[in-house]
């Protein structure tokens, strides 16, 4: 077929050119033509072209010698561009005829089909590295006469090349693309099922697949990808299709990944070639919608209102289906209004966990898990939202379970703030007791000194000055054990009248004249045990806080009152605190600013104050809550914003008994109480060394004859000796062996010896750790004197 028609260039005749130019052009013709059939592989073709060209060369021979010629010139030799064009039109290979430069001459009809267009060769190639191949096989051929590329890709897909120099100047390249060029209908179809046809048949709820002749998986479309392969991708190491489904009695296929319970999938194979059946092809799949869904029906939603727990069904596109009632409540709801997606119902911050969490149970295997939430209507608290997988309840995918969970978070605040609060009082307890070996030899030596010097000496006053600073840091140490529940108290059988009228004239002073003092009792309250001094701490310093709660508003009105709780109100009032129990309480409330509801529980908590920097030292509320909890009591705080805050403090009513010695022991010891001077050895175990000083001095002052040792194996050795020991000594906590143990030793061979302890920490908590029957205890810090009539009464009760 002739593709171009190029122009002749005119020229004057030779002499006698008419007699051999014609057989000339007839033989270059019939040369080119058997060279281009020899080229596309038509030998028969090509030997008759040969003969022909022979024939003309005879024929042109016979002439030249019959007649005469001037002059030589060489034949001009130009192919038959018609006759071209039909040659190569017979091969089924894609060819082309182009100039030294690439410029197209001609073209077959395959060519133009493969390539949908008559472009040169070199604009033919895939990409920029196959066009720079058709340069070089271009120059190869040129040069060497022939080309050849086994793989190219090309527009049309991968071919080979064989690229000829051709024509009677060499000026002219044959090029030839080998090979059908057709692309696989496999992957024709692997495009279409992870392209916009997967998607059209996603939009309809189709699972689509494609698999080849050995049942192995090539492409899929998005969701069953995300279903059967967890949203990963085909691409990687071949994956069995049957190992992501199998079959059910019913003829219906279930994914693997959604575990026994996924529900049945009808499939329908269309094969690729419709004579191969089992061949490779595409498998659709797509859920029954045979019968009622069940998620929608009747039963199972009568069956969700019956259930207390807000429960809601969710389709695999994360939309609600139903809710109960309960669920509603749990989120805020009106009783009709049904929102899209469960991230509806959450703040912002929380909505891409929702979401995705749903997404994962609905399309991934069956299984369930809880996820804290805060809801739009109660952003402070968060819930709990329990998301599970469900198979087997039509287009139901997920179960969404949504309980108040602020009783267990508020449970477990108050628990790690109990553990806290253990833990910061063992740590006060543990200071308190280091601090007070250290008063107690300070508070000693100031009282060694005293002794030396009397009122008007110069150094008097200076010492008495140490002393009462060391008695105030012994009221703080007082303080921290008080907050740790470790105070050494010394309880006494009293009113809640009484202990309230002896501290009102202090606080009508502290007070102010802005706050009124209202002060109401009730009738038949009982007695109680407790340490009057740490109650009227107690009274005290809520009192003050109530004052400074007040006096942003101008002052206020303060009511103490106490009343009687009888057992049948304790039971009334149902707390899980309060055991049931006659008590006398006592309530101090205010009419100041109130306590938000956010820190009302913090309001106990050690360090923890509201007021400004300088005005609290956040031990105020803590003390307070440690002297109640080790009296016995229980302690309450009520507020409102605005209205004022209540303090209800409720002591167990004491019942007495008479004591069987209690007459005989009061009789006896008063007898010269004031005389401190005794005789007799003193065994004084103490492991501080400035104590052990500061006590051997004062027992020494005060006519005591005094051995001293260092631990308890030092001791049980002086006692082994056999001397005669009137009163043994001993701290409480000691390295190796502490007094205690050592005491039990000491009895073994001397069960009549007086024991005195001492200790910085609390003589209840000591007495409940010891066990030991007729001890004495002093509490540290403590002057010499004290110390001498702690030794004078416990001798005296020998």
């Amino acid at each position: 077929m002739l593709y171009e028609q190029f122009d002749l260039a005119d020229t004057d005749p030779l002499e006698g050119g008419l007699r051999w130019l014609v057989p000339g052009l007839v033989a270059a013709a019939a040369a080119s033509g058997a060279l281009l059939f020899y080229l596309i592989g038509q030998s028969l073709f090509a030997g008759i072209f040969l003969v022909g060209f022979v024939a003309m060369l005879v024929a042109a021979f016979i002439i030249d010698r019959r007649t005469p010629r001037a002059v030589e010139v060489a034949p001009l030799l130009l192919p038959d561009m018609e006759l071209v064009g039909s040659a190569i039109s017979l091969s089924p290979d894609a060819v082309a005829l182009t100039d030294a430069g690439g410029v197209l001459q001609s073209v077959n009809s395959a060519y133009r089909s493969r390539f949908k267009s008559a472009r040169p060769p070199l604009e033919l190639g895939a990409n920029a590295k196959a066009t720079k191949a058709l340069l070089k096989a271009k120059d190869t051929a040129l040069r060497d006469g022939d080309a050849e590329l086994p793989e190219l890709a090309l527009a049309g897909g991968k071919t080979s090349l064989v690229v000829t120099r051709v024509g009677g100047q060499k000026d002219l390249l044959f090029w030839r693309f080998a090979g059908s060029g057709k692309i696989d209908p496999i992957d024709i179809a692997a495009q279409r099922i992870a392209g916009p046809t997967g998607e059209r048949l996603a939009a309809a709820g189709v699972l689509a697949a494609l698999i080849d002749e050995d049942g192995q998986l090539l492409a899929a479309n998005r969701p069953f990808a995300d279903r059967a392969l967890n949203g990963s991708a085909t691409s990687g190491q071949p994956v069995q299709f049957g190992k992501l489904v199998e079959g059910s009695p019913e003829g219906m296929l279930r994914l693997v990944a959604e575990g026994a319970d996924a529900r049945p999938l009808r499939a329908v194979h269309v094969p690729l070639d419709v004579e191969k059946e089992n061949g490779a092809g595409t498998l659709l799949m797509f859920e029954s919608n045979e019968g009622p869904s069940l998620a929608n029906s009747t039963n199972v939603q009568v069956l969700l209102e019956m259930l207390p727990i807000g429960l809601a069904l969710v389709d695999r596109d994360g939309r609600f289906l139903t809710m109960n009632n309960a669920f509603r409540v749990a989120g805020g709801l009106a009783s009709e209004e049904m929102p899209a997606y469960p991230g509806d119902l959450v703040v912002k911050e929380d909505k891409a966990a929702v979401a995705d969490a749903v997404r994962r149970n609905a399309r991934g295997p069956a299984m369930s898990g809880d996820l804290p939430v805060r809801l739009k209507h109660q952003p402070a608290e968060p819930v709990a939202l329990t998301v599970a997988g469900l198979r087997g309840l039509g287009d139901a995918a997920v179960l969404l379970l949504l309980k108040d969970n602020s009783e267990e978070a508020k449970l477990k605040r108050q628990v790690a703030q109990a553990t806290k609060m253990q833990a910061v009082g063992q740590l006060a307890g543990g200071v308190a007791h280091d601090f007070n070996n250290i008063l107690t030899a300070i508070i000693g030596h100031c009282d060694l000194m005293m002794m030396r010097h009397t009122p008007g000496d110069s150094d008097y006053d200076d010492i008495q000055q140490i002393k009462s600073n060391s008695n105030r840091a012994a009221g703080l140490t007082r303080q921290l054990l008080a907050f740790s529940r470790q105070q050494t108290l010394r309880p006494q059988v009293l009113q809640l009248p009484d202990v309230v009228s002896e501290v009102s004239h202090l606080l009508k002073r502290l007070l102010g004249e802005t706050v009124q003092l209202v002060v109401k009792h009730g009738r038949d309250l009982g007695p109680v045990r407790a340490d009057p001094g740490q109650l009227e701490q107690v009274i005290v310093n809520l009192s003050v806080n109530a004052r400074d709660a007040m006096a942003a508003g101008g002052g206020g009105t303060l009511t103490i009152q106490t009343y009687s709780i009888k057992a049948e109100q304790v039971a009334d009032l149902g707390s899980d605190i309060l055991p049931i129990a006659d008590y006398s309480a006592l309530s101090i409330s205010d009419t100041g600013t109130g306590i938000p509801a956010a820190i009302l529980g913090k309001v106990f908590e050690p360090f923890f104050t509201t007021k400004e920097v300088g005005k609290g030292t956040g031990l105020g509320l803590s003390t307070v809550y440690g002297i109640v909890k080790q009296s016995g009591g229980f302690i309450f705080a009520d507020s409102k914003v605005g209205e004022g805050t209540r303090f209800t403090i409720y002591l167990p009513v004491h019942r007495v008994e008479e004591e069987k010695s209690g007459g005989r022991r009061a009789a006896k010891g008063v007898e010269n109480e004031s005389e401190l001077w005794g005789t007799g050895t003193v065994l004084l175990v103490e492991d501080e060394p400035m104590v052990r000083t500061v006590a051997e001095r004062a027992l020494t002052r005060h006519g005591y004859k005094v051995l001293t040792a260092n631990n308890g194996e030092e001791a049980l050795e002086i006692v082994d000796q056999g001397e005669e020991i009137a009163l043994l000594i001993s701290d409480v906590v000691m390295p190796l062996m502490d007094g205690p143990t050592m005491v039990r030793e000491a009895r073994k061979s001397r069960p009549d010896l007086p024991i005195l302890f001492m200790s910085g920490y609390a003589e209840e908590q000591l007495r409940k750790s010891i066990d030991i029957a007729n001890v004495a205890f002093l509490p540290k810090p403590f002057s010499v004197q004290e110390l001498a009539e702690a030794v004078r009464k416990a001798l005296s009760d020998k």
